[in-house]
């Protein structure tokens, strides 16, 4: 419990020291606002262009989310698929690679002209940057199944489909709720890219083109307080992320059990 309490406690305190030395730096050094704003100046504009803000934070959190669940069944199928087939791995993989290294920010401006409608333009850029982790991670999940209890299935003549899900699936899940987590992150990112290159034509109200907004007007106020948003909508997307890996681990995989003991 103490340790829990210092987990929770010590990042806490480290935030609140890091925010008053950056009020008195301010403060002392008297920064213009439109250079570095004090912390007390974006809580205000946090304030006042709240429900603005809010709302175009469910515009770009819609996105993520719908591109973090296609992340999860389209990349847990590919992966699937690769473990069922080496053929099929060594085939699409190095495609998946080049979809990861691709930079978002140079083909976004094509899906976005090609895929007309503005959602699923969206969709398909925060998909692009969220899929790999999971199909990574899920096909060394299923690749890494023991042998010996491999060998023990084949013996008690199990077919492919019951290997793969009392034995493979079973081994792989660790692996695919770590690539999960990852994809969050990625998917918030992917979401926020597409909505700058959106944002400029006016066609999305997200975060992102609220950004690009408080920026042309020079609200550095705002523009902080709108990455504020992003960056706390993305710790509560990792957290529940993990407290689901947590949940679901916690009964039989080492690295939950560790955790649940301290």
């Amino acid at each position: 419990m103490r340790r829990r309490a210092l987990r929770l406690l010590a990042p806490i305190a480290i935030g609140m020291l890091f925010l008053g030395c950056w009020q008195a730096v301010v403060r002392i050094d008297a920064i213009p606002p439109y250079i570095l704003p004090a912390p007390s100046a974006i809580a205000l504009s946090l304030w006042q262009d709240g429900s603005s803000l809010l709302a175009s934070l469910l515009v770009t959190l819609r996105v993520t989310l719908a591109a973090l669940a296609a992340a999860a069944l389209i990349g847990g199928a590919l992966a699937i698929l690769f473990a069922r087939s080496r053929i099929l791995e060594l085939s699409l993989f190095p495609y998946a690679v080049i979809l990861q290294v691709t930079p978002i920010v140079a083909i976004a401006p094509l899906i976005i002209i090609w895929v007309r409608q503005p959602f699923l333009a969206l969709l398909v850029c925060a998909w692009i940057v969220a899929f790999f982790p999971i199909v990574s991670n899920t096909t060394v999940g299923l690749n890494s199944a023991d042998r010996n209890l491999l060998a023990l299935f084949r013996l008690y003549g199990a077919s492919p489909g019951q290997t793969l899900l009392y034995l493979r699936m079973p081994t792989a899940l660790p692996y695919f709720l770590a690539g999960l987590r990852i994809s969050g992150g990625l998917a918030l990112i992917g979401a926020v890219v597409a909505e700058f290159v959106a944002g400029t034509g006016g066609t999305e109200t997200g975060l992102a083109f609220r950004i690009l907004e408080a920026g042309y007007r020079l609200a550095i106020p705002r523009l902080f307080a709108a990455l504020f948003l992003l960056s706390l909508t993305g710790i509560v997307i990792y957290l529940l992320l993990d407290l689901l890996s947590r949940r679901l681990l916690r009964r039989w995989h080492e690295s939950a059990i560790a955790d649940e003991e301290e």
